[in-house]
This record gives C-alpha cells, structure tokens and sequence, in this order.
C-alpha cells in the first residue's frame, strides 16, 4: 500500500503560477507517477505522467504550460503550472500506476487531492 499526499494548491490569478507536491510514504521508483485533475461537473481527467526515469506523458490543454518531475530519492512528484487559466481550476490528484499511462484507472494509488482554483 502507497500512501500519497498532495500539497501546493490554492488560489491564483490567471496567468499565475504554482507548484504543487506529492509526497509519498515510501519508495516510488517502481511506480509511474501521474497527476490528474477534476472539476466541478467534468470526468477526471489526466494532465501528465511521468516514469521513474524521466519519460513523460501530457495532455495537450497543458503541454508547455505544466511540467511534470519527481526526486525518487525524495519519494516526491511536482507539477510545475504556469501560465494558468480558469480552465485549470479543479481538484489536482497525485497517483501511482505499473502501467505507462494517462488514463485514471489505469492508475491504483490515488492522494486526498489538493484545490487549485485560477480566478480572473
């Protein structure tokens, strides 16, 4: 069992940045990490994945805005969001898959979530 915490969201303005962390309780290197996001209303959805060596996955709406990375000696996932829209705002999930992939339930492990809302 994977224990994943999320910290970093909150609120911002459009075209704000922020940086969100996932902390896990123990090693995750044998774990694709992904984040995911849903908002009110809206299926959720993944915005980027990332392998234990480097390799990563990312929906188009965020593809050169967010950037996805992680410190396996730290057991630690962040996305880096700039440039955000109130398009981003949704609750942001940290998760743990064994399959390269942007698809939720591809995804076994998930965190509590943390808010992230873009106001104008």
């Amino acid at each position: 069992q994977v224990q994943l915490v999320e910290s970093g969201g909150g609120s911002v303005q459009t075209g704000g940045s922020l940086r969100l962390s996932c902390a896990a309780s123990g090693s995750t290197w044998v774990y694709y990490m992904g984040w995911f996001r849903q908002a009110p209303g809206k299926e959720r959805e993944g915005v980027a994945t990332i392998s234990s060596g480097g390799s990563t996955i990312y929906t188009d709406s965020v593809k050169g805005r967010f950037t996805i990375s992680r410190d396996n000696a730290k057991n630690t996932l962040y996305l880096q969001m700039n440039s955000l829209t109130a398009e981003d705002t949704a609750m942001y999930y940290c998760a743990a898959s064994v399959i390269y992939s942007l698809r939720p339930a591809d995804f076994r492990y998930w965190g509590q979530g943390t808010q992230v809302t873009v106001s104008s």
